[in-house]
């Protein structure tokens, strides 16, 4: 059947429905999502418990390095502090770095792209940081910060 403001509206819509609901935000406000990206309740919560102060600084990256990874004990845990950091490392790279900015792949992913044009796989950094320790979130930073 053919409706032609049905038509109208699908088309409309169809560029939101394409990207991921986090493509849509950065599209409607960047900044906001960017906030939203840095929140990391869960990565806030256990570092304050050992007296880190997650406040957006690459100092505060060189705190998380130090401390003891417990959250490796913890199976379900592990991938959320993972992911969590590296938003957190994202985070402090596009507050700190000039020219960095967050952008969403077309599947989802935020990633932070330098003013170079490079890419920082800040999740992926995050994840390994957590699983491994390596490599070190400060030293993720320090190499965006030099491009």
């Amino acid at each position: 059947m053919n409706i032609p403001f049905l038509d109208s509206w699908r088309k409309r819509h169809a560029s939101e429905s394409a990207g991921s609901p986090l493509a849509v935000a950065f599209d409607r406000d960047p900044e906001g999502a960017g906030e939203l990206l840095g929140e990391c309740a869960l990565l806030r919560d256990r570092v304050a418990r050992s007296g880190v102060e997650l406040d957006d600084t690459p100092r505060s990256l060189r705190e998380l390095d130090q401390l003891p990874p417990r959250w490796r004990d913890d199976p379900e845990e592990l991938p959320w502090v993972g992911n969590d950091a590296g938003l957190y490392l994202g985070t402090v790279i596009v507050r700190n770095v000039p020219g960095a900015r967050w952008e969403v792949w077309p599947g989802g992913g935020p990633v932070v792209r330098l003013a170079s044009g490079r890419e920082v796989q800040v999740v992926e950094a995050g994840l390994d940081w957590a699983m491994t320790g390596s490599p070190e979130l400060s030293q993720v930073y320090a190499e965006a910060a030099e491009h």
